[in-house]
């Protein structure tokens, strides 16, 4: 019996000594199943056995339970390897763990640690890791280089650096907004709007290539009726030999009868102007528009007309309106041929004021609208002329034309408009130093 006894104390005793030894005979192998052994030093709620002599420095906060580095968040419920090794919170997620939300963890090393559940997967490197919310979602990504990271649109999806929505394409240097759309060729230099739209410098300029000078005008171009001829006659005498002047001016006729020669009517229309018959063009308009042998490139064409269209009759009365049209309708005729146009305001009259003349011809205003609309060099003889009559001083006028003795009469001939061929080579020079105070091509061609 007593030996029974002694065995219950002794097995009453071990007992009491393993427990104080922190072992349990239920207990699971360490560092494996659900945490280690329950709790390695520690038993189940706590220190030992509830409220050992370690219940508050390694149970409820102490350094291994409820977050030290064992109990729920340690390193036992979550050992190494199971459930909670560096997985369910391992050496990140758990409640109490070091880093949870916030730390590695979500979006840390991942929902768990780096193997089991949440290793290096779904929780790891990859669900939560530096894609998830690492480089991709939340990191590189939506702001990032691009929609994510480098992959899920790198350098090249959506804002990305080569090309996405803000890329080079939509809105880039060359798509909408480019060089293209809004580059040189709407509104350009040659386009819509160019430089040139009829006249425009393609008269020769380099002085040595042959030309031709072709002239349209009234008498006081051509000269009928005088010895000396018009100013068109003399013209060619300041030119080199590389220049062939062709005047094809003609006594009386406005700028709608040189046209059209006979075929002006002596009867008006509706709108005030004299009736065509026919729509054929003179013999001299004819000439210059002949492919073969009339307007080349590199020619220029003089255009003055003004006395006779102010006629009040028909058929040689002109309107300021129509005037224009016929001007434009040259100079663009000029122009399909690789020629440019000049249009000259009239010669004045000799009238003086005292010792200055007076420019006195109608017509300058619609001249100079249709150079300006036509991009066409105007010269203003009516101006350029009054002035020569003044520096000549023809002015007080004798009035004495037939007079081969008085400056005037050597300089007109007969009357106050036609000339002598002294007063014709002086306008005709007073053309040509026009030609180099405006800077025109042809000037090259001049001797001086």
């Amino acid at each position: 019996m007593k030996t029974r006894i002694t065995q219950v104390f002794a097995a009453i005793f071990a007992a009491a000594a393993f427990s104080l030894l922190g072992c349990s005979s239920n207990s699971s192998p360490s560092g494996s199943a659900s945490g280690g052994t329950a709790g390695g030093a520690v038993t189940a709620t706590g220190g030992v056995n509830s409220g050992g002599s370690t219940t508050s420095s390694i149970a409820s906060g102490g350094a291994p339970t409820s977050g030290g580095t064992l109990a729920s968040g340690g390193q036992v419920q979550g050992g190494s390897s199971a459930q909670g090794g560096a997985a369910t919170g391992g050496a990140a997620t758990n409640a109490g763990g070091q880093p949870a939300s916030g730390g590695n963890a979500t979006g840390g090393r991942a929902t768990g640690g780096s193997s089991a559940t949440g290793g290096g997967e779904t929780g790891g490197s990859v669900a939560g890791g530096s894609v998830a919310g690492g480089g991709k979602t939340g990191g590189g990504a939506t702001g990032g280089t691009t929609t994510g990271g480098t992959s899920n649109g790198g350098k090249t999806s959506t804002g990305g650096a080569a090309g996405g929505t803000g890329g080079t394409a939509a809105g880039g240097k060359t798509a909408t907004g480019g060089a293209a759309t809004g580059g040189t060729a709407t509104g350009g230099t040659t386009g819509t709007g160019g430089a040139t739209p009829i006249g425009g410098g393609k008269g020769s300029s380099d002085g040595t290539t042959p030309i031709t000078v072709w002239m349209a005008g009234d008498s006081t171009m051509s000269g009928s009726g005088c010895d000396g001829g018009g100013w068109g006659d003399q013209f060619g005498s300041v030119f080199n030999s590389n220049v062939t002047v062709v005047n094809k001016s003609v006594a009386g006729r406005s700028i709608q009868t040189w046209l059209y020669e006979k075929n002006v009517s002596s009867t008006a229309g509706a709108n005030g102007e004299c009736t065509l018959t026919g729509t054929t063009y003179s013999d001299n308009w004819n000439a210059m528009l002949d492919a073969n042998t009339g307007m080349k490139a590199g020619d220029y064409l003089f255009v003055e007309f003004g006395i006779n269209d102010g006629d009040g009759t028909c058929p040689r009365h002109v309107g300021t309106t129509l005037f224009q049209t016929y001007l434009t309708t040259m100079a663009k005729a000029a122009s399909d041929r690789g020629a440019q146009a000049i249009f000259l305001t009239s010669t004045s009259a000799i009238a003086c004021n005292g010792s200055t003349a007076q420019a006195n011809r109608g017509f300058g205003p619609q001249t100079k609208a249709a150079g300006t609309a036509d991009n066409v060099p105007v010269i203003d003889m009516t101006v350029l002329t009054a002035n020569l009559y003044t520096s000549v001083g023809l002015c007080p006028n004798s009035g004495d034309y037939t007079s081969t003795t008085s400056k005037v009469g050597q300089f007109f001939c007969n009357d106050h408009t036609h000339f002598e061929a002294a007063g014709a080579l002086q306008i005709a020079q007073t053309a040509a130093q026009a030609l180099k105070d405006q800077g025109i091509g042809l000037a090259a061609y001049l001797k001086n």
